[in-house]
């Protein structure tokens, strides 16, 4: 499970990173809202710590946009305690609200909660990466305003990509996922199909989405 930690206030943030840490999770940190952010769209978190007051952009302003295109479980921390905070919090979307100081074993206990609950999560049926779209419930997959076709397998592929952007996934994953588990371990059938894919999402455009790391597997994210 991987959990992003935004919190300006550097003792808070080391307590929250070792504490998470050794407690089995994988611990990502930020300490301004525009690099929290920025490091939400880039990869999949299960969970989102984030304190208000943040600089640059504040909690309220992350969780505002982090909303458009994120279902992660969201957890703010802060330290006003009225009601109406609270309220703000939960409106725009939060899934929990800890106020400071707090007890490391009443978060650990409120993250292990959000985790059971963010394995029912749906997936958003309009998933966007960059200027590529994929839209579930048409069935249909567009960069910009160019609509792509794509075979039912390479739908497949490419929505498993994207349900997972900037998690690299690793071909075994992919056979076993996409195509039958008990699939031949010798083909090289995720190799043609991502060329395909690539061939369509990605040859006709500068920006590629699509990347191969050697000797582990594929990755869909948006590189500067």
């Amino acid at each position: 499970m991987r959990i992003l930690v935004i919190e300006d206030e550097l003792k808070t943030a080391e307590y929250l990173h070792q504490g998470l840490t050794e407690s089995g999770y994988v611990v990502d940190r930020a300490i301004t809202g525009a690099d929290g952010l920025h490091l939400a769209r880039q990869h999949v978190y299960d969970l989102v710590i984030l304190d208000v007051n943040l600089p640059e952009l504040d909690g309220w302003g992350v969780l505002e946009r982090l909303r458009q295109s994120s279902n992660a479980r969201v957890m703010m921390l802060t330290a006003r305690g009225r009601l109406a905070d609270k309220i703000r919090g939960l409106d725009l979307g939060a899934d929990d609200y800890l106020v400071k100081p707090f007890e490391f074993p009443e978060l650990l206990a409120r993250v292990r909660t959000l985790m059971r609950r963010s394995e029912h999560i749906p997936v958003p049926q309009v998933l966007k990466v960059a200027d590529l779209e994929l839209d579930q419930g048409r069935h249909r997959a567009f960069r910009g305003d160019q609509r792509i076709d794509l075979t039912t397998k390479e739908f497949a592929l490419l929505h498993l990509l994207m349900r997972h952007t900037g998690e690299v996934l690793s071909r075994t994953q992919i056979i076993s996922l996409v195509w039958d588990m008990n699939f031949d371990c010798d083909t090289n059938v995720v190799e043609v199909s991502i060329r395909r894919l690539r061939a369509k999402i990605d040859d006709p455009f500068d920006n590629k989405l699509i990347h191969t790391l050697r000797g582990v597997g594929y990755v869909l994210e948006t590189r500067e």
